[in-house]
């Protein structure tokens, strides 16, 4: 093989690398906490659930910071307050991607990469009850307890 078509096979392989890599960087990931039941239902698109989530920002290196959001007691919020949802309606598109991975009582990560998050929209404010930066990567701790008006809380 040539050194010409050696160093033009070697820069093909980085574009496609920053191209993989760009695409990943903007891919939903869910990184399971705990299972849910084996036979546990999917979460849909049809249906409300309730969810007990707390909400970080994603540093870049991988560490994460408090938004202020949560609604788990042991994580800031005054009470556990579960936080209803339907999939799809009136929530950011990573939410959706995410959710609709995983099973009813099952607890996971979701990370958002800001272009399925706020994007360039920054949320409530330094000093507020809660704040998202523009162009933050979110961090969802998110645990499905179940449908709507099917679980005791």
């Amino acid at each position: 093989m040539s050194a010409t078509r050696t160093r033009n096979l070697a820069f093909l392989s980085l574009v496609i690398l920053a191209a993989l890599s760009a695409v990943m960087a903007s891919e939903v990931r869910v990184e399971t906490q705990k299972e849910g039941p084996s036979d546990a239902p999917a979460v849909t698109r049809e249906h409300t659930y309730l969810s007990h989530v707390t909400l970080y920002i994603e540093n870049e290196d991988g560490s994460k910071t408090p938004s202020g959001w949560s609604t788990r007691k042991e994580d800031g919020a005054d009470v556990d307050r579960p936080f209803p949802f339907q999939p799809g309606v009136n929530l950011i598109e990573g939410w959706t991607e995410g959710v609709l991975q995983l099973k009813e009582g099952e607890r996971a990560l979701l990370h958002v990469p800001s272009d399925k998050g706020y994007r360039e929209r920054s949320m409530g404010g330094p000093g507020q009850a809660f704040h998202i930066p523009a162009n933050s990567n979110l961090l969802f701790d998110i645990e499905i307890i179940g449908k709507e008006g099917e679980q005791e809380l």
